[in-house]
């Protein structure tokens, strides 16, 4: 182990700032910096950002089960898939050619990207938790959460076995390449599961940090059987960016309120595009 990537330092801040304040997982920054600015090989590189990426979640899952925003019990019929669809995507990226592990990081890039220009606007979520509260809620409500500021939130969750289904796909591509499943949640729960928007994202985190941990060990695993200059690598990251991704997950949290979202999420799209590109072009040649 040794103290040369000290400058991960400052720059996992950054990162876990910018990650926090989109609600993006921080692994898919980490993961294409490790490999074009480190030039780590893929395997080593998404391990080592899977496993920063789960402090950077830790905090994040603490402060809402604080506020009593998670449900549960949809977070765990989730993982009863996306745990073992990780593992498989971890045990896959050990097989699996290095550079089509960059071709599938490069492509999931373009789809997180997509999925930012996508994103409905602030005043359409409000309308969705509106509608969700009027065609879900009320009486007949299948779950009823009271949070620590006292709001009773009801709603039924819709589509079950699709959610399932989209998460499963989400979980592999994080076992593989570091990255997927929190946009393939962010999608389905408000969207097609009906789940009002406060408690998708907190599920959401539970979810993500929960499959991260269980992929992030089977990476780390890998990395200890393959021993000496691999592992020596991994730690002397993870010294830096594990503090930093703490450090800047409290002030992302608390400045996200202040940076205009949809902005926010129009310049990280472009950022991913072009990374993306980048990856892939690196992949290729």
């Amino acid at each position: 182990m040794s103290f040369e990537y000290w400058y991960m330092l400052p720059m996992s801040v950054l990162v876990a700032t910018i990650a926090m304040a989109s609600g993006v997982e921080g692994a898919t920054f980490f993961s294409p910096l490790f490999i074009l600015a480190l030039k780590l090989s893929p395997e080593v590189a998404i391990g080592t950002a899977l496993i920063t990426e789960v402090f950077g979640f830790a905090s994040g899952l603490l402060a809402y089960t604080r506020k009593k925003l998670i449900d549960f019990r949809l977070g765990l019929n989730l993982l009863v898939v996306t745990i073992p669809l990780a593992i498989i995507g971890t045990w896959i990226s050990g097989i699996i050619d290095p550079v089509y592990l960059m071709i599938i990081l490069g492509v999931g890039l373009f789809v997180v990207a997509l999925s930012f220009l996508r994103q409905p606007d602030h005043k359409d979520v409000i309308l969705m938790d509106k509608q969700i509260v009027d065609e879900y809620g009320g009486k007949n409500a299948q779950t009823v959460l009271t949070t620590a500021d006292g709001e009773e939130i009801r709603y039924t969750v819709c589509n079950r076995t699709e959610g399932r289904i989209l998460s499963g796909i989400g979980a592999i591509f994080m076992g593989m390449v570091s990255t997927g499943l929190g946009e393939m949640n962010g999608f389905f729960l408000l969207q097609r599961c009906r789940v009002p928007s406060k408690v998708s994202v907190a599920t959401s985190v539970f979810v993500v940090a929960i499959t991260a941990l269980v992929a992030s060990t089977g990476h780390f695993i890998q990395s200890a059987k393959n021993g000496g200059e691999v592992l020596d690598t991994v730690l002397s990251l993870i010294i830096f960016t594990v503090p930093g991704v703490i450090i800047g997950g409290q002030i992302g949290s608390k400045i996200s309120s202040k940076i205009p979202q949809r902005d926010l999420e129009i310049g990280l799209a472009i950022l991913f595009i072009i990374v993306a590109f980048l990856t892939l072009g690196q992949a290729i040649l």
